[in-house]
């Protein structure tokens, strides 16, 4: 039984053993696969038989990018194989807001289990670009945005 007030939904996860590919290969297949839909990618150091190094290869992905993924991989990493689960997902409900702050507005991810705030994430860009902007520290304005943010929910 799911626990109650997350969204849920059902993904793919492919993963494949490699070790045969340079690691510059491996970015431009993780690229790839990212600019071509995949949910997430991600790559786990493994060791393989006979004692080599290797990367598991990772990626979740809805149903319907099934075929471009695996032709993806099977044509930049020279998998021989993917292993394919389905996944059930719980999710928080996630809405984006703006926020002021003294270095400029700041959009925020907020994540909800029904009504409760559970989660709030300054986007990083934006506050890159206003620390920059105000030659400030990356986490000063990180945790001014999640401040307003927390505030603006309270009211």
């Amino acid at each position: 039984m799911l626990p109650q007030g997350y969204e849920t939904d059902s993904v793919l996860q492919l993963e494949t053993n490699i070790d045969d590919l340079s690691p510059e290969w491996v970015g431009f297949a993780v690229e790839r696969l990212r600019e071509n839909g995949a949910l997430d990618v991600w790559i786990t150091p493994i060791q393989m038989k006979k004692g080599r190094p290797g990367i598991l290869l990772s990626l979740l992905c809805e149903k319907e990018k099934l075929d471009l993924l695996s032709h993806i991989i099977f044509t930049e990493t020279g998998a021989f194989g993917l292993r394919l689960t389905e996944v059930i997902r719980l999710k928080l409900h996630r809405d984006f807001i703006e926020v002021e702050t003294e270095f400029g507005f700041v959009t925020v991810k907020r994540g909800f289990r029904g009504e409760e705030l559970v989660q709030v994430a300054p986007e990083y860009e934006i506050c890159r670009i206003r620390a920059l902007s105000a030659g400030v520290p990356f986490q000063r304005v990180y945790d001014a945005a999640k401040q307003a943010a927390t505030a603006a929910q309270a009211v």
